[in-house]
């Protein structure tokens, strides 16, 4: 979880404010963000585009439809109206006991800024953009603005994101969370600073040897001395205020170079039709999947039915993409009576975070077992992939109570569709302790690194996994 600065302290990390993060943000993507009235910050030459927004925003979207709106119609100034989505964005409490002491945190995922919107531009033109630096009058800057370019030269648009204001803090830091997991490389716009495993320090800072980092972690300036704790990823540790670094200016000539915009709308467009491509093979993996199995499965319910009766089939509530729920459907393992059962034998549980395992479950029945041994009673899960709800490679499914442990991760594994296998099941130890972190860990991982080779290789493991036990007996 990122660390809560105090609001009053203004936090910086590397030496740059929230808003001067987000800057360096777009700038690593070719945009230069424009604040209305800002008459001081100089109009860069070598940026591909300008973000024309007001002062106390800060903003997120996807540029890859309007990249195709440049190329094919070219206009001077593309108005957008951002429809704020936050998702990811959640109420925090503390519950506490009646003694006062702490019992946990409560997070609420719910749309408490949904159907916000937000007007920003973007142009291609540093004449545009001059002019929108200068104008001071807030309420009449967009009708202003409108006035300085023709109307056939002008179009807009909707687009889904997330903005937030710069203050309260909490709103910079829900902003920042959803950086840290878009950009990869931070070192393209912002100097003095190296990769550290799988996240970013402050130049110069040698981390500790017990230091224990599991995914992206940014860690501000003064920090390090004394990280002993782990720090589960995607996470950012803010400057110490005590040796707060003077950043670096932004030099734009510095910046990697990148395609322009034809080239990386061809890019984007190549990754749409990457993700349908996906989809049709999800489709057609399933359907295959379901006609060989066809004449197993009824026999797999008849057997269940014969020991414990009615239902076959166990279905659970699973989130989804952006939190959406679906019915997960499984074939029925344990006794009707598991969830009673549970209650009585909590405390036996063997596995670390909001998991629940016992290696000699007693309310698994002699079918589920047998089912479990063979990874077949989540055979049904084929038909969860026809419907949409899932994938055949991707994060394991879980329910809203297990992704309450964790933001960040919550918030990386629901931006892809959940899978029938994935990273976590044929990497995982099982070791003791363990197995949440590396559950956090691998999914992660896998939605960094997404793409047909991984997912090949993880189908591939998964069929040695499945064999294995057929090969001992």
């Amino acid at each position: 979880m990122i660390s809560q600065p105090d609001v009053a302290t203004r936090p910086t990390l590397w030496g740059l404010t929230p808003r001067e993060l987000h800057d360096r943000y777009w700038a690593a993507l070719g945009v230069q963000v424009v604040q209305q009235g800002d008459t001081e910050s100089e109009i860069a030459r070598s940026a591909e585009l300008f973000l024309l927004m007001e002062k106390s925003a800060m903003i997120l979207f996807d540029l890859r439809p309007l990249l195709e709106l440049f190329t094919m119609y070219k206009p001077s100034l593309l108005r957008l109206r951002v429809l704020d989505n936050t998702q990811p964005s959640y109420a925090e409490s503390i519950v506490a006991a009646s003694s006062g002491e702490f019992v946990r945190y409560n997070r609420n995922y719910g749309h408490h800024r949904c159907g916000q919107v937000l007007r920003v531009a973007l142009t291609e033109s540093r004449d545009v953009a001059g002019n929108w630096a200068v104008i001071k009058d807030a309420k009449q800057s967009w009708r202003t603005l409108k006035a300085t370019v023709p109307r056939h030269l002008r179009i807009a648009t909707r687009v889904q994101g997330s903005f937030l204001l710069e203050n309260p803090s909490a709103d910079a830091i829900t902003i920042m969370r959803a950086i840290l997991a878009r950009w990869n490389r931070p070192d393209m716009t912002i100097d003095a600073i190296s990769r550290w495993k799988e996240g970013w320090v402050h130049a110069g800072e040698k981390p500790p040897q017990t230091s224990k980092v599991i995914g992206r972690v940014w860690v501000g300036a003064g920090r390090l001395e004394g990280l002993t704790d782990p720090v589960i990823g995607p996470d950012m540790l803010w400057d110490d205020p005590a040796v707060c670094p003077d950043p670096v200016p932004l030099r734009w000539y510095k910046i990697e170079p990148k395609p322009g915009a034809i080239e990386r709308g061809i890019q984007e467009q190549s990754a749409h039709a990457s993700s349908q491509a996906k989809r049709l093979f999800d489709i057609v993996f399933a359907a295959a999947a379901l006609i060989v199995l066809l004449p197993f499965l009824p026999l797999v319910a008849l057997a269940i039915l014969i020991e414990d009766g009615w239902p076959v089939f166990f279905v659970h509530r699973r989130e989804s993409v952006g939190g959406r729920e679906f019915g997960c459907v499984k074939f029925r393992t344990m006794r009707r009576n598991a969830e009673r059962l549970k209650s009585e034998i909590q405390s036996s549980n063997q596995a670390d975070g909001p998991q629940f395992y016992i290696e000699n479950d007693p309310r698994i029945t002699h079918m589920g077992r047998f089912l479990r041994q063979f990874q077949m009673d989540e055979l049904p899960q084929f038909f969860n992939v026809l419907c949409g709800d899932m994938t055949v490679v991707g994060p394991r499914p879980s329910p809203y109570s297990e992704n309450q442990y964790c933001p960040g991760w919550r918030e990386a594994r629901l931006s892809v569709r959940p899978g029938l296998t994935g990273l976590w099941q044929v990497r995982r130890t099982r070791a003791a302790g363990t197995d949440f972190q590396e559950w956090i860990r691998y999914d992660i991982e896998y939605v960094e690194n997404a793409s047909w080779k991984l997912d090949l290789q993880i189908i591939g493991q998964t069929a040695l996994v499945l064999l294995r036990p057929f090969l001992r007996s």
